[in-house]
This record gives C-alpha cells, structure tokens and sequence, in this order.
C-alpha cells in the first residue's frame, strides 16, 4: 500500500530519517516500475530510480493533500525523462564523434502481463515509448505531455499513433511466432 499517512509524511519532512526510509520503501517498487517502462531498458534504470527517489525525498515539502501516488508519478516521470534526455544528448555527441505500475501489492499474473507489456514497449523508439506510456498508462493529456516534453502537440500526437501502430505491428508478430 502506497504511502497515504500524512503524519508519516510529515515525520519524514521534518528530517526523521526512519519515517523518510519508511516512505521511500513504499514508494520504490512503484517508482522502479514506472522509470523502466518509461526509459525501455534494464541500463539506467537504477540510477533513474535513485534520482527520481531522491527528488521525491527532496520534494516532501512542497507534497500536499491529495493522491500520493500521482505526485510521486509526476516527480519520477519528470526525472526519468531528464535523465533520458541527457543519455540521448550524450548518445548523439559520442555518435556525432566516432533510451514496466508495479506496485508491491501485485499479484503474479500481473507481473507476466507486465513483463510482456514492457517487452513490446522496448521495441519503441525512445520519444513513442514515452508519449505511449505517459498518455495511456499514467493518463497524461496530450497538452500535458506535449508540453513537459517541449514539442509541438502535432508532434506528439504523431508519436502517440506511430507507437501505438507499431505497438500493434510487433505484438501480432510475436504472438504469431509463439503459436
């Protein structure tokens, strides 16, 4: 169960370092979820997490009542695609020079269908794995995402359905090579 004890949330704000560790045990599974089914691959998904957990720890103050669960969603989607954003600018110089909601309560199916979900996900390129994921798993708006990632609202919208086609391109193909 996420964090939804508003003593326990000020108790870590105001520095004490069990009730901080307490929130962020909470809140990891969801966190680690999240941050890899928006960079697509097991490599930085680690240091996104920490990243995001540390920002999330850093924001306490300014959480106010309201779902917890979304505000940490909203810092962690914030954080993993700054972090993405650096590794593709960092990708594109090297180049120039020579990118799965699961929380503890999940029952084991779910995290099959998960696992399977991030799979076809992996297949995406980086920016239609993130418009896919923040608008039809998080429930982002198209203007909410088009703005956070700094685009034209065509421009997502382009992503949007050019991912969700190609979603549905490699997903019938791999369930026709399991049969």
């Amino acid at each position: 169960m996420l964090v939804d004890d508003l003593s326990l949330i000020a108790a870590a704000t105001s520095g004490d370092r069990a009730s901080q560790e307490r929130v962020l045990r909470q809140v990891m599974p969801r966190v680690r979820g999240l941050v890899r089914s928006l960079l697509g691959s097991d490599s930085g998904v680690d240091d996104a997490t920490q990243l995001a957990l540390l920002e999330i720890l850093q924001s306490l103050k300014g959480y106010r009542e309201g779902s917890f669960g979304a505000w940490c969603d909203r810092i962690t989607v914030r954080t993993a695609l700054r972090l993405a954003r650096r590794q593709r600018l960092r990708a594109s110089r090297e180049t120039a020079e020579e990118l799965e909601v699961m929380d503890s309560q999940a029952r084991p199916d779910d995290y099959l269908y998960r696992r399977q979900a991030v799979h076809f996900l992996d297949k995406l390129p980086s920016e239609q794995r993130a418009a896919v994921v923040l608008h039809h798993v998080l429930g982002f708006t198209v203007n909410e995402i088009a703005e956070q990632e700094g685009v034209p609202i065509e421009t997502l919208r382009s992503r949007l359905r050019n991912g969700v086609a190609r979603l549905r391109d490699v997903s019938s193909k791999d369930w026709v090579k399991r049969a």
